[in-house]
């Protein structure tokens, strides 16, 4: 790597854990797609089997769905236009052809065609990742251990990008209380003006899932309510139209949120899963850090430093984001890989397991089961024995 700059990882994450247990910090949590996709459920030794699969499994999974005699010949066809066998960027030629070819034929299908086609793929992707947890310890319960295990002034604020309920199992599980903007029991309903008055106890976790979830669905009015996974669904799915549909309620109200925990003084959001990809998301965090130099983000990143396009991107954009990768990070706009130092106080090397591998000479908490364990220990809920403190087999998440 062509710089002289070094960053030691001991010193980063030494300050890191002193601002994981700080009372009076605000801390936020932005939970991409490779947060599940890290979650193993193979019975194998030596496999990885994802929960919910990244976007070149989902798009196998949609493809062997499909009717063999039409719907996979225009899959195919369309696979082969765009040069990519991509499921997003699929359906967002599917949605398209829909709005726009009529009665006109393309591949074998018209525009109804292709609107029942996209249905189709959107009913797919629903049922992939309509999942529920591992009975097991997962990173989604240490996720949470973490927020009840430490006395805060201020709530703690998860954001996620994924349709799951992974996140209100793990919290339900453990009786702890949060909010994601519904009110009501039967069919509750999205009341905006509650995200912006932002006044529940601290110890309830706020949840804010901003491209929607596989339990929302509209009643007759047109209105979004929670209610049973099994209606259909308003999640945005990944296609062009979708920094449109986010400029609507409810997801302008809750990308409000986002935009304003970020604006609120000395604020700091950490980022799991997340490859900075959504160019809708991206500029909102870009903005926002621009606007308020005291809020910064650590992201954490699961590939190297060259694999991590957008986020280093970001970084170097923008100074308060900082990049940690698994072979170096960014941090104040510096580009440099990881070197160990001197461990920065007394049986270190413990700690250091936990996110340093001395076998591959790598940073672990690119990996959401490494990361959730860290936090969780971090915060006193594990416990801190050298015993306990081993490499993680689980290894194995991708951002999204």
């Amino acid at each position: 790597m062509p710089t002289s700059s070094v960053h030691n990882p001991d010193q980063y994450m030494y300050d890191f854990r002193h601002l994981l247990t700080h009372s009076k910090k605000k801390i936020g949590i932005l939970i991409g797609a490779g947060a599940p996709v890290s979650i193993n459920i193979s019975k194998v030794s030596n496999e990885h089997i994802s929960l919910i699969p990244d976007i070149a499994g989902l798009t196998n999974i949609v493809y062997n769905g499909l009717d063999d005699k039409i719907e996979k010949l225009a899959f195919d066809a369309l696979s082969a236009e765009l040069g990519n066998r991509n499921i997003e960027l699929i359906l967002s030629r599917v949605r398209s052809l829909s709005e726009v070819i009529g009665n006109f034929k393309v591949h074998n299908l018209d525009s109804i065609g292709y609107e029942q086609l996209s249905l189709k793929i959107c009913r797919i992707i629903k049922e992939v990742v309509n999942k529920q947890l591992p009975e097991y310890e997962n990173p989604y319960s240490h996720l949470v251990s973490w927020i009840n295990g430490i006395n805060r002034d201020c709530a703690v604020e998860v954001f996620t990008t994924n349709y799951d309920l992974l996140l209100e199992e793990a919290m339900e599980r453990v009786r702890t209380p949060y909010f994601d903007g519904f009110s009501g029991s039967r069919n509750a309903f999205f009341d905006p003006s509650s995200i912006s008055s932002n006044d529940l106890p601290a110890k309830w976790i706020r949840l804010w899932k901003l491209h929607g979830s596989i339990n929302w669905s509209r009643n007759d009015k047109g209105e979004v309510v929670r209610g049973s996974s099994e209606a259909e669904g308003t999640m945005v799915y990944p296609s062009h139209i979708k920094y449109d549909q986010t400029q609507s309620a409810p997801f302008s109200s809750l990308f409000d949120r986002l935009k304003n925990f970020l604006l609120e003084p000395d604020t700091l959001l950490l980022t799991a899963g997340f490859s900075f990809a959504d160019a809708h998301i991206t500029a909102k965090l870009d903005e926002c850090l621009s606007e308020n130099r005291s809020s910064a983000i650590l992201a954490f990143q699961y590939k190297k430093l060259e694999e991590e396009i957008f986020a280093t991107k970001a970084a170097m954009r923008t100074p308060n984001i900082s990049v940690y990768c698994a072979d170096g990070a960014v941090i104040n706009g510096v580009k440099a890989p990881w070197v160990i130092g001197e461990p920065p106080s007394k049986n270190w090397e413990v700690i250091r397991s936990e996110y340093w591998s001395a076998e591959s000479n790598k940073f672990k908490l690119g990996d959401f089961v490494t990361f959730a364990k860290f936090l969780a220990s971090s915060g006193g809920s594990l416990s801190k024995t050298p015993e306990k403190m081993t490499n993680d087999n689980n290894e194995g998440s991708n951002n999204e």
